[in-house]
């Protein structure tokens, strides 16, 4: 086994051309890139001095766009892409964190059978039900806990804080402390609510 695969050490210069990779990041796993499908000229974008470690992964879809800006650190953070999702600078997202911009199914019960049907392996990718796909936008200096989940259409301002476990549905304000499922304002500018 080549210890390079896993350790940062293998060649960047193996991934797809539409993946761009500023000066100064560290990728510690090639794996992070396996399910990158996007056909988007950039389809990723790290900035510099972006780290990557170990259970990253970008699942990135033909359509799908991913920016993150630089001197963020991703520690295990999984993005699901149909179409865009934009980090700022110095956001620090930790272990378990999934951040998506589609439901990557259809809500209505009735497209939801016939799009497992079209995805089975007797289907037709082709006679799948359209995705809804809405941005995800995380500002600068954001701070993710363990395990917290972003869905589809999310804003979360500058300098907030996603509490470890949280479920955010909906926008967060700049400066926000937010937990729980859904994930609710707890703080706001240090003022406990």
């Amino acid at each position: 086994m080549d210890t390079r695969e896993f350790t940062g050490e293998w060649d960047y210069n193996t991934l797809p051309d539409n993946i761009w990779i500023e000066p100064g990041c560290y990728l510690e796993r090639q794996e992070s890139f396996k399910r990158f499908r996007s056909q988007q000229n950039p389809g990723l974008v790290l900035g510099k001095n972006v780290q990557v470690y170990t259970w990253s992964a970008f699942s990135v879809e033909p359509a799908g766009k991913l920016v993150v800006g630089d001197d963020s650190v991703l520690v295990g953070a999984v993005f699901w892409c149909a179409e865009s999702i934009v980090v700022g600078r110095r956001v620090l997202i930790s272990y378990n964190v999934t951040i998506a911009d589609s439901d990557f199914h259809p809500r209505d019960p009735d497209l939801r059978r016939l799009d497992a049907i079209a995805i089975s392996p007797a289907g037709n990718p082709q006679q799948r039900p359209p995705l809804e796909a809405k941005p995800v936008v995380i500002a600068d200096d954001v701070q993710i806990g363990i395990g917290a989940i972003i869905l589809k259409g999310v804003q979360i301002g500058a300098g907030a804080q996603i509490g470890a476990g949280s479920v955010v549905t909906s926008n967060v304000p700049a400066g926000a402390m937010v937990t729980g499922n859904p994930a609710k304002v707890t703080s706001l500018l240090g003022v406990r609510r």
